[in-house]
């Protein structure tokens, strides 16, 4: 399965990581490595994760990663999986599904 990362997740994800590394450079770069790894994973086993808290739907899931909540949806008839969100689980949000971006 193809994975295509969203604006918004690309843009939370920078967030996240300038965020860490104020405090160390080289744990950020881990966590953005490891992150994208786990999501690459995806393609092997798309539904591994528990059905989204957030959605109505079974082929939106929650990847928690960190203490970080990952929102993706699994589209089998495209064979696409559509990361469309990253937040930290304690904080309330508003996630909205968006347009596709660029693959992974």
């Amino acid at each position: 399965m193809q994975i295509k990362l969203s604006n918004n997740f690309e843009k939370n994800l920078y967030i996240i990581y300038e965020f860490i590394s104020k405090d160390k450079l080289s744990a950020a770069q881990n966590f953005k490595k490891e992150l994208l790894k786990t999501i690459k994973a995806l393609s092997d086993f798309p539904l591994k994760y528990r059905k989204s808290y957030y959605f109505d739907d079974e082929n939106i899931r929650d990847l928690i990663f960190k203490g970080y909540t990952i929102v993706y949806e699994v589209d089998f008839d495209k064979k696409e999986i559509f990361v469309f969100h990253i937040f930290n689980k304690n904080l309330p949000i508003n996630i909205k599904k968006e347009n596709e971006n660029d693959s992974y």
